[in-house]
């Protein structure tokens, strides 16, 4: 066990890079049901804008990359999570999103599961958490 104090509360934000704001805000708002939480500009013609699912806190930050690197095609290591994988992964299917050809069903411990990639290859995959509590 740590015995380092942390003033850090909780993760509130995490920032993914796209090559454009508005195919992102139609992907992540229109494709996975997101809402768009903030959409502000501020210096050097930059927007700061922030998608997340209802009801919930976290929220991805759908950012230009800085300057000098590449936006996209970036693991994310950002897990959505769902009670309703399967119903889910055909909704998706079914709006174009690019996800995996089925469900991984690998056994306990691991649950069922898949990735999805945004419109600029960005990867988030979406864990199924039935079995947990509400």
């Amino acid at each position: 066990m740590s015995t380092t104090t942390s003033r850090i509360s909780k993760i509130g934000t995490v920032v993914v890079t796209v090559t454009d704001q508005d195919r992102a805000i139609d992907f992540y708002v229109d494709k996975l049901g997101f809402e768009k939480r903030a959409d502000t500009p501020f210096g050097g013609g930059y927007r700061w804008v922030e998608v997340g699912p209802p009801g919930h806190d976290t929220t991805i930050a759908v950012m230009p990359p800085p300057e000098g690197q590449e936006a996209g095609g970036k693991q994310t290591g950002i897990s959505l999570q769902t009670r309703e994988i399967d119903a889910l992964h055909a909704d998706l299917q079914a709006r174009d999103v690019d996800v995996d050809a089925e469900v991984s069903r690998m056994g306990d411990p691991v649950p069922p599961l898949f990735w999805l990639r945004d419109p600029d290859g960005n990867v988030l995959m979406v864990v199924d958490v039935s079995d947990l509590p509400a």
